[in-house]
């Protein structure tokens, strides 16, 4: 795993040693940034279920000017840490429970990445409160199973804006609505 582009592009990510966390792919995260590459510039990011915090990472490197990255595994807390500190950055790792930071957070995000443990629940929970903590001009970024339902609409006024299908996944953009 790595980082594609950027000022950290070609950097090497560690992974945990186990399956407890599914790393986005670099042809899945190559067309994610493609798709955002104009509201990357100075962009507030959150990276919910981090695992590793390649998408969040990823993100910096591309512009962003800050990421927030909440996992309630110690483990993959740690991993997140670390992978920073291999790119010198500097940015919040918080070891929680992300539906929890939802309902407490009072930051606003203009990007928000939602790769929970697929079949869950989760995603739809952290779908139904993330629309809370995002800016007027948000996007948010859910990837989950192709069979997987996902509201065409969440609170907050976010509708979903496209959908795109990589083999057994897919990533789900919501935007709100004007």
């Amino acid at each position: 795993m790595r980082i594609i582009a950027g000022i950290y592009g070609g950097r090497r990510l560690q992974t945990p040693a186990d399956d407890s966390v599914r790393p986005t792919t670099d042809k899945v995260k190559e067309a994610l940034f493609s798709s955002l590459q104009f509201e990357l510039q100075n962009a507030r990011v959150l990276d919910l279920f981090a695992g590793s915090g390649q998408l969040g990472i990823e993100a910096l490197s591309r512009g962003a000017q800050s990421a927030v990255f909440v996992d309630k595994s110690r483990q993959s807390a740690a991993l997140a840490k670390q992978n920073l500190a291999l790119c010198g950055i500097e940015a919040p790792v918080l070891c929680m429970d992300s539906l929890e930071y939802l309902k407490q957070c009072e930051e606003r995000f203009d990007i928000a990445f939602l790769d929970p443990p697929y079949g869950t629940g989760l995603l739809q929970q952290a779908l139904a409160l993330v629309g809370n903590v995002m800016g007027e001009s948000g996007v948010i970024v859910a990837e989950c199973p192709v069979a997987e339902e996902t509201p065409e609409v969440l609170p907050a006024g976010f509708r979903k804006a496209k959908t795109k299908k990589y083999g057994t996944m897919r990533l789900n953009y919501y935007r709100k609505e004007k």
